[in-house]
């Protein structure tokens, strides 16, 4: 049976780290690295057709994202999610990104922020159908509203746990995944916000990240009982 490193396909010596980033982040995303699958470097080195000096700098960077874990050797593994990190990951979310609308809110003009947090919510309508596409559009949605809060610390803090979160959403399965990211669901944060709403808006955050755990919960419970 082949490995599913590789699977990934070679990417070009000049593209080097970036690149190798957004393959790896993808194939994670998308469940062609599942979740526990060892990252042997020499395999994935000959697999990406890259040193393995470029994508040990890689490598790093998605462990500090938080999609990499290692063993007491040292080794590397696409990431696990427990169910309690489930829970940790959208309600430490729901805090900061309710502290961002807030901040936004008691600005004297948000013309500019709805327009472009619309352009945001509109990008993510624009990718449905394409799974990782659209799990980087919510999830640059989220970051762009904490962004724009102008709090830099809560901005450094949410992306501290934006790669636990997609390793979360991962974790679901796509049909989950899809249900909790699409346009629809994200609406309400626009709207809200142009209408400087600041309960309604903590009020549909709270909502929004509760409805999104709990499903993601409930198919990481029928997957463990299948």
């Amino acid at each position: 049976m082949p490995s599913p490193l590789s699977s990934l396909g070679s990417i070009s010596t000049q593209t080097r780290r970036e690149l190798i980033l957004d393959r790896l982040r993808a194939a994670i995303s998308a469940g062609e690295l599942a979740p526990g699958t060892h990252l042997a470097e020499i395999e994935l080195s000959e697999a990406l057709g890259v040193s393995r000096g470029t994508l040990r700098e890689a490598l790093r960077h998605l462990q500090q994202e938080g999609l990499l874990t290692s063993d007491s050797r040292g080794r590397l593994s696409v990431r696990v999610v427990s169910e309690k990190e489930v829970e940790e990951i959208f309600d430490v979310r729901c805090a900061l990104e309710g502290m961002a609308f807030e901040e936004i809110c008691a600005l004297t003009d948000r013309t500019a922020i709805v327009r472009e947090l619309q352009e945001y919510l509109d990008a993510l309508r624009e990718t449905e159908g394409d799974f990782v596409a659209q799990l980087n559009a919510d999830l640059a949605l989220h970051e762009r509203m904490c962004a724009l809060s102008g709090n830099g610390t809560l901005t450094h803090t949410w992306l501290g746990v934006s790669g636990l979160a997609r390793a979360a959403v991962t974790a679901a399965g796509p049909e989950t995944a899809l249900h909790n990211m699409s346009y629809e669901r994200h609406l309400p944060i626009v709207t809200l916000l142009a209408a400087g709403d600041v309960e309604g808006g903590r009020e549909f955050l709270r909502g929004h990240m509760r409805d999104a755990s709990e499903r993601i919960l409930a198919q990481m419970r029928e997957r463990a009982t299948a």
